[in-house]
């Protein structure tokens, strides 16, 4: 049941995570949860900004979907957002709302990452639908992004199943026009009504739901072959390609004349309108980036296809569709060669440069993790020598330990981890070595913001995505409840906890010392705190430098802000500087001094 509210009219850019939360609050969303992760973020961070929505940042992705879970279970529509490694986390929860259904929709965004420009794998979210037996929708550009999630929400109610809605970097922020008229359905929220045999999973009840979405699926085959979301349009016979989501747009442009199968509704698939396609055209190919997902499954149809070598990794262009059926390409502007190199780096100032100097000098054995810190992996810093998920990092180290690595290499093991990571899965990594009496030296990095995805809120420091949305720094007092992250840690069982100000380069050298030399028998936790700099903004005049030895230890720490001249002498650049003092306190000389 819905009535009209406000309407909402115009024709607007949009990026792709815009348009979703657009299309979500139209569509009557009443609660938002997700964890933030590039290219999905910025969705939440644009619902929250409406009435009548509840949106908020979970410690992981798992219990995002087990909140939109609750609140489906409890009659409203919800919707949870998570990048596709995000999926990996939440499948727990996944594979069994997929057998218990729904009570208000409940719609999962997951935004997967071709080419890796933000994420440490390239996994193809499709197959989660296969595997869940979950419906999933892929938009092509904004407008469908804002159609589709409408769609997708009454869908969810109408199969009493989750919903995918898939998009892709290029569709996440890329900025489409998108006209967005009507009105907001207010949605009343259903009666809750007890129902164990729908929601309690335990054997008993889950054979019976498994049978029910058996049911379920031949339903939604049937849909996908009459749904609008699927959609054949014949150009010339002689080509014709299967694909989807931005493929769809990059395949329009690298080959206008040929027909195509649009596939918006990427699980399940139309075997009968995918035969009546195949048929209708002379060869016919699949497109698709990153996975054969399409091109296994229609393959098991016995549907022929042609054979185009688009490469296996990475985003689809036009132009390299266009080079795989041997067509001409545009020719590009030849690149300029003469450019300086711009490789990424902690930023000036940045808190965790110090920990990382002193890591390197201990030749410590760093089992790293996700976040703005993963960087002490590169030049000159080279600090970091793995990293895996999240929480790997404190759960890696135990398993050195377990290999006897300190002792056959004689070097520390240190696993270091940041705040926001340390509360999505460090918590219960950190929780397995305590359980089973691990000794070694772990450091929490706690810059008081989710840095790597825009400074977002954490339960680390307490501040909420409607307080981000109204402008709350990470260093006012928040709403929420921060956790007290060494408070936690001694809570588990740790006895050897010190807090130290990541800026002070003599607690930074005396704490680690200390862990990893007199306590390495035992289990050390630092909790290094200090704000990241695109929080607290203050600056201080450049330092001055005078007499400079040329050794170039400060250069060693990489400060972007931190250069030297022909002949090795250090040089500082004041537009970049900050005046934190960090290359002041590495000189070993005393070269550098206090800025005037």
């Amino acid at each position: 049941m819905s009535t009209e509210a406000t309407t909402v009219k115009g024709t607007r850019l949009l990026s792709g995570n815009e348009a979703i939360a657009e299309g979500a609050w139209l569509a009557g969303v009443a609660v938002g949860v997700g964890y933030p992760g590039t290219p999905s973020t910025e969705t939440l961070e644009n619902l929250v900004r409406h009435d009548e929505v509840r949106c908020e940042w979970a410690p992981n992705e798992k219990v995002a979907l087990e909140v939109g879970i609750g609140a489906s279970m409890g009659g409203v529509r919800s919707l949870v957002t998570m990048k596709h490694v995000g999926v990996n986390v939440a499948a727990d929860p996944l594979m069994s709302a997929c057998n218990t259904g729904v009570g208000g929709g409940l719609v999962i965004l997951a935004a997967d990452d071709p080419s890796i420009y933000s994420s440490q794998n390239e996994q193809d979210s499709r197959n989660y639908a296969a595997f869940a037996r979950v419906p999933m929708l892929e938009p092509a550009d904004s407008a469908e992004a804002a159609a589709f999630v409408q769609q997708a929400f009454d869908i969810s109610e109408e199969f009493d199943t989750p919903v995918f809605v898939r998009e892709t970097v290029r569709i996440a922020h890329t900025k489409t026009p998108v006209t967005l008229g009507g009105t907001r359905r207010q949605v009343e929220p259903k009666d809750y009504e007890d129902a164990p045999d729908k929601y309690v999973m335990m054997p008993a009840n889950a054979r019976v739901r498994r049978r029910a979405t058996d049911a379920r699926e031949d339903a939604l085959v049937d849909f996908a072959e009459t749904s609008e979301l699927n959609r054949i349009e014949m150009r010339d016979p002689s080509v014709g390609v299967i694909c989807s989501g931005a493929v769809y747009q990059h395949v329009r442009e690298a080959l206008p004349d040929a027909s195509t199968l649009k596939l918006g509704l990427s699980w399940p698939l139309p075997p009968v309108k995918l035969r009546e396609f195949s048929a209708s055209v002379d060869t016919c190919y699949v497109i698709e980036e990153a996975c054969d997902y399409f091109d296994m499954r229609v393959r098991s149809l016995g549907i022929e296809l042609g054979e185009v070598a688009v490469p296996r990794d990475g985003e689809l262009t036009p132009t390299l569709i266009r080079r795989a059926f041997s067509m001409p390409c545009p020719v590009a502007a030849e690149p300029e060669t003469d450019l300086p190199p711009r490789p990424p780096a902690l930023c000036p100032g940045c808190p965790h440069r110090l920990v990382y100097t002193e890591l390197r000098r201990l030749k410590a054995v760093v089992t790293g993790d996700i976040g703005c810190y993963t960087l002490g992996a590169v030049p000159p810093m080279n600090a970091v020598h793995s990293t895996v998920d999240m929480g790997a990092s404190l759960s890696m180290a135990h398993g050195m330990e377990l290999a006897d690595v300190e002792e056959r290499c004689d070097r520390p093991v240190v696993g270091v981890i940041g705040d926001s990571t340390f509360a999505h899965s460090g918590i219960t990594s950190l929780l397995g070595t305590v359980y089973n009496a691990g000794s070694g030296t772990l450091c929490i990095l706690d810059n008081r913001t989710t840095a790597m995805t825009g400074l977002q809120g954490n339960p680390c420091n307490g501040v909420t995505l409607t307080e981000s949305a109204e402008g709350l720094s990470p260093l006012d007092i928040p709403a929420g409840k921060p956790l007290d992250i060494a408070e936690l840690v001694r809570a588990l069982g740790v006895t050897d906890v010190v807090e130290v100000d990541s800026q002070d380069l003599a607690a930074v050298r005396a704490a680690l010392t200390a862990a990893t030399k007199e306590h390495a028998d035992s289990l050390s936790v630092i909790v290094f705190r200090s704000p990241c700099r695109l929080v607290d903004r203050s600056r201080k005049p450049a330092p001055q430098i005078s007499g400079c030895k040329a050794c170039g230890i400060c250069v060693q720490i990489g400060c972007p802000a931190l250069g030297h001249d022909e002949e090795g002498h250090a040089v500082i650049d004041e537009n970049q500087c900050i005046g934190c003092g960090q290359c002041a306190q590495v000189c070993p000389s005393g070269c550098i001094g206090e800025g005037v």
